[in-house]
């Protein structure tokens, strides 16, 4: 049951969850705290439909990858790797900065739209934050599935939807404070190595249709010793990308990508807020 594909799994709609739950319930609270109970149906309704328009556009993504075969399917699941592992950056650069000023933001983004009595504006508020988190877990699980021939669990996304969910409710029930910006960037740290397996992945797609040369292939061969299509090996290509056999393309993208990441946050973090 725990493979790669279910913590990798878990880990994506975990923390793409909490992101989207942290606004709404923020939203919730505030609307409680100025007595505008009115408006909470329609963030509960917002919220809905933007799950079940995440859900629609994952379906139409995955029937198009599905559909396409031989160079084209390669093309699509290289492309749509890195453009993972783009988004997946970015989010976790997002997330950094904003850990500290989402609450304030919010709140005063629902404070003005009371004021102005426009529920239209109240419906976009959540609507806009779930479909953004639902449309790059939708992308992260898509690549992901990919790349494992499908593979999924269903589990682990309903486990890590449901944890993120019950980790916002109660510390917004309870009032309690959560070391929000120590959970974004341990787990922000795990996802640039998701990351960097999907950017490797990519190259590797467009590499086997003469997109992208090869240089040198494989660099090593180390699959009899920890083979990537079983057991711990299974694993690590699951949730961080491992090869056994890479090019030189795929090994100095790899490395170049972490370290160039690795500095950028340590410079960002240095940099006054």
């Amino acid at each position: 049951m725990f493979t790669g594909e279910f913590y990798a799994t878990f880990l994506i709609v975990f923390r793409e969850s909490l992101e989207a739950a942290l606004v709404v319930g923020i939203i919730l609270t505030v609307l409680r705290r100025l007595k505008q109970g009115r408006y909470i149906r329609w963030v509960i309704l917002s919220t809905i439909l933007a799950i079940v328009a995440s859900v629609l556009a994952g379906a139409g993504l995955m029937s198009l990858a599905e559909s396409a075969r031989g160079n084209m399917e390669k093309l699509i699941e290289g492309v749509m790797s890195l453009a993972a592992c783009a988004v997946l950056t970015w989010m976790i650069f997002w997330m950094e900065k904003q850990a500290r000023t989402i609450k304030p933001q919010i709140e005063s983004e629902v404070e003005h739209v009371v004021g102005r009595g426009d529920r239209i504006a109240m419906m976009a508020l959540p609507f806009f934050a779930v479909f953004r988190e639902g449309a790059e877990t939708v992308l992260f699980l898509g690549a992901i599935a990919m790349r494992e021939g499908g593979g999924l669990s269903l589990s682990a996304g309903l486990l890590g939807f449901v944890l993120a969910v019950g980790l916002v409710v109660v510390m917004m029930a309870l009032g309690r404070k959560v070391p929000l910006r120590l959970l974004f960037r341990s787990s922000g740290l795990i996802l640039l190595l998701v990351a960097a397996g999907l950017a490797a992945y990519g190259i590797h797609e467009l590499q086997e249709i003469n997109v992208i040369p090869t240089l040198i292939y494989p660099v090593w061969n180390i699959n009899h010793i920890l083979n990537e299509k079983e057991g711990i090996g299974a694993l690590l290509k699951a949730l961080f990308g491992y090869n056994g056999n890479p090019s030189l393309i795929e090994v100095l993208l790899y490395i170049g990508y972490l370290a160039a990441m690795s500095r950028l946050i340590r410079s960002w973090r240095k940099a006054p807020q």
